[in-house]
């Protein structure tokens, strides 16, 4: 199964950068980037949950995510499964932006921002994205077809080695079928479907990596800042595969991330049919 783009090549620039997270945030308060964050208010609020072994694979998983809709534009950041306390929802609703950017879950901060980013920078050819068709099929087949969306972002020569953050066993075979090496890594530790132990600290395996492959998870559990430093200061590619942030990992094109393969709600996993994909690169040309 392959993905399909299903537009020309764009030559726009990604959204306007930004240097640091924490600027990104300063600069949508500051309303720099739209309307003032203060006047625009979450109307839905909800989560999503999911538990799932693919056909073939001798392990499963869940999924949680948090997700805010700001009139047409819904914002998603991912959380651990049960850690979401059960208050989040009703403290979103008719809750403005402003103030939810400083709420004391970490999820909801980056869900509120996600949702103004996509409601002021929707992921379209003029901001800077390119959409790649999934086309439909069993959840492995979809999985599949994303990872290579992913995957042909990473321009590395073969026997290259990547750092995988958020292991996602579809992601792991992509590369191997292009004759990279990975190191996976992930909070919960473990080991991959192929029994490879999962390492724990991204960081301190990133140095002896040759490009970073980076979740968008990492902007709820606060090590995306960390990874994106490391990959500025030794000029090694950092790709961002991003349900959680779609909107606002575009922002770092070009300060450290190098690509990003944006996918908003509603998420590959939740049906069956065909789906989209939004690729971004640095110089805003399809890749």
């Amino acid at each position: 199964m392959s993905v399909v783009s299903t537009s020309k090549p764009v030559r726009n620039p990604p959204p306007a950068p930004c240097r640091t997270y924490d600027e990104l945030v300063a600069r949508v308060r500051a309303g720099a980037l739209g309307p003032d964050p203060r006047s625009r208010r979450i109307a839905v609020a909800f989560t999503t949950r999911q538990a799932v072994r693919h056909d073939g694979r001798g392990t499963g998983y869940h999924n949680e995510v948090l997700s805010l809709r700001l009139a047409g534009a819904v914002g998603s950041c991912a959380v651990e499964p049960g850690e979401l306390p059960d208050s989040a929802l009703d403290e979103c609703v008719g809750a403005d932006v402003a103030g939810l950017l400083d709420h004391p879950v970490p999820a909801v901060r980056v869900a509120a921002l996600d949702a103004y980013l996509m409601h002021v920078t929707p992921h379209t050819p003029d901001h800077g994205a390119l959409p790649v068709a999934l086309p439909a099929g069993s959840s492995l087949e979809k999985s599949t077809a994303r990872a290579e969306a992913v995957v042909e972002l990473l321009d590395l020569a073969g026997g290259s080695c990547v750092l995988v953050v958020g292991v996602v066993n579809s992601l792991l075979e992509a590369l191997r079928s292009r004759g990279l090496r990975y190191v996976p890594c992930d909070l919960k530790g473990g080991t991959t479907e192929w029994g490879e132990p999962v390492v724990g600290d991204a960081l301190a395996a990133a140095g002896s990596c040759d490009a970073l492959l980076v979740s968008g998870m990492t902007l709820g559990n606060g090590t995306f800042e960390p990874l994106r430093e490391h990959a500025l200061r030794h000029g090694k590619q950092l790709v961002m595969f991003a349900q959680t942030g779609s909107a606002v990992l575009p922002r770092f094109l070009g300060h450290g991330v190098s690509a990003v393969c944006a996918e908003p709600y509603p998420f590959f996993w939740l049906d069956g049919g065909p789906g989209v994909v939004h690729r971004y690169t640095s110089s805003g040309g399809a890749r």
